[in-house]
C-alpha cells in the first residue's frame, strides 16, 4: 500500500493505492460520512486482480476540508474524482465503484462528455443521479402516481433537518459520531461488529459532510438536467437499504445505454456488511467489461 496526494486547486486529495499493478485499475469512492477505509473489507477481496485505488472525498478523513456550501457542488466533486483519475490512471480508462455520495458524484462524471476516454465503466451502490431522480419523481407527479416518489420522500426525510445550519450539529458530534456502529446496525438490521472501526475523523466528517446536501439536493431536485451516458454501468440495487429505495432506478434505463442491474439482499452499507457480494459483482462486470474493450 502506497499513499499520495494529488491536487485539484486547493484540494488535496488523500490517495491510497494497493493491489495487483498489473491488473485493471478500479477506483473506490465512499460517501458519507465515511471515508477510503469504508472499502477496508471489499479491497483485500478485489486486491489480486485489481489495482485498487481509494481517496478520501474533500471534506473528509485526511483531505481538504472546503469551508463554503458552495464548494461541495457535484461538479466540483466530480472534478476531485477527474484530477485523481488522470494522476493514476494507466493507459486505459479505469473501472468505478462509488457508494452513497460516492456513487452520485460518480454519476455526475459519468455523464460528462469526456468521461468514456477516462472511465470505462461504473459500479452504483445506494447513489442515484440526482438528475435523473428529479426527473423521475416529476414524470411520476405528472401521473398521479405518487406510491413511489413518497416512499423515496419517507425514506430520505432525515435530510430535510441536514438543510438546517447548526441544527444536526450537535447531534451529530455528541451522539450519533459515538453510536455509529450501533445506529447502522439497526438501521441496516445487521451486525453493529461489521461496522467499525470508525475513522477517527467521524465526528468532523458527519459535519463537514452535510455540505453535501445543502449544495446538491435542492438546486438538483428542483432543477433536474437531462443526463445520458455511454459508459456501461452495473446498478447494485440493496433490497433492504432504507435510505435509497430501489424505485427511485425505475428510469434509470432512459439514461444509460448499457445498464446492468445486480439485486443484493442488503441494507445500504453494503461495502461493510456484504463485502464478498459486493466484491463478487464488481469483478464479473469489470472484467466483463474489460475483456470486451480490450484491443484486438
Amino acid at each position: 500500500m502506497t499513499t499520495r496526494a494529488v491536487t485539484n486547486g486547493p484540494v488535496r486529495l488523500h490517495v491510497v493505492e494497493e493491489g495487483n499493478q498489473d491488473g485493471p485499475t478500479l477506483v473506490l469512492v465512499h460517501g458519507w460520512p465515511d471515508t477510503h477505509a469504508l472499502w477496508d473489507r471489499v479491497t483485500p477481496l478485489l486486491s489480486d486482480t485489481f489495482r485498487i485505488i481509494r481517496f478520501d472525498n474533500r471534506g473528509a478523513g485526511k483531505s481538504t476540508v472546503p469551508r463554503a456550501v458552495a464548494d461541495y457542488r457535484l461538479e466540483h466533486l466530480a472534478a476531485d474524482l477527474f484530477a485523481v483519475i488522470d494522476a493514476v490512471r494507466p493507459a486505459e480508462p479505469v473501472h468505478l465503484l462509488g457508494h452513497d455520495w460516492g456513487a452520485v458524484l460518480c454519476w455526475e462524471a459519468v455523464c460528462e462528455a469526456d468521461a468514456p476516454g477516462r472511465i470505462a465503466s461504473y459500479t452504483s451502490v445506494s447513489g442515484p443521479n440526482l438528475d435523473h431522480l428529479g426527473l423521475w419523481m416529476r414524470r411520476r407527479v405528472r401521473e398521479l402516481r405518487l406510491l413511489g416518489p413518497g416512499e423515496q420522500a419517507l425514506a430520505s426525510a432525515y435530510t430535510v433537518l441536514f438543510q438546517i445550519p447548526g441544527l444536526p450539529v450537535p447531534v451529530l458530534r455528541r451522539w450519533l459520531s459515538r453510536h455509529w456502529p450501533a445506529f447502522v446496525g439497526v438501521f441496516d438490521r445487521t451486525d453493529p461488529a461489521l461496522i467499525g472501526p470508525v475513522a477517527p475523523t467521524l465526528a468532523d466528517d458527519m459535519v463537514h459532510g452535510l455540505k453535501l446536501y445543502r449544495a446538491n439536493l435542492r438546486r438538483r431536485l428542483a432543477d433536474p438536467r437531462p443526463r445520458r451516458t455511454d459508459i456501461p454501468v452495473q446498478l447494485v440495487q440493496n433490497l433492504r437499504d432504507r435510505a435509497v429505495r430501489p424505485v427511485g432506478y425505475e428510469d434509470t434505463s432512459r439514461w444509460v445505454t448499457d445498464l446492468r442491474v445486480e439485486p443484493l439482499d442488503a441494507g445500504h452499507w453494503s461495502p461493510r456488511s456484504h463485502p464478498a457480494e459486493l466484491a463478487a459483482a464488481t469483478a464479473r462486470f469489470v472484467l466483463d467489461i474489460a475483456a470486451t474493450t480490450r484491443p484486438a
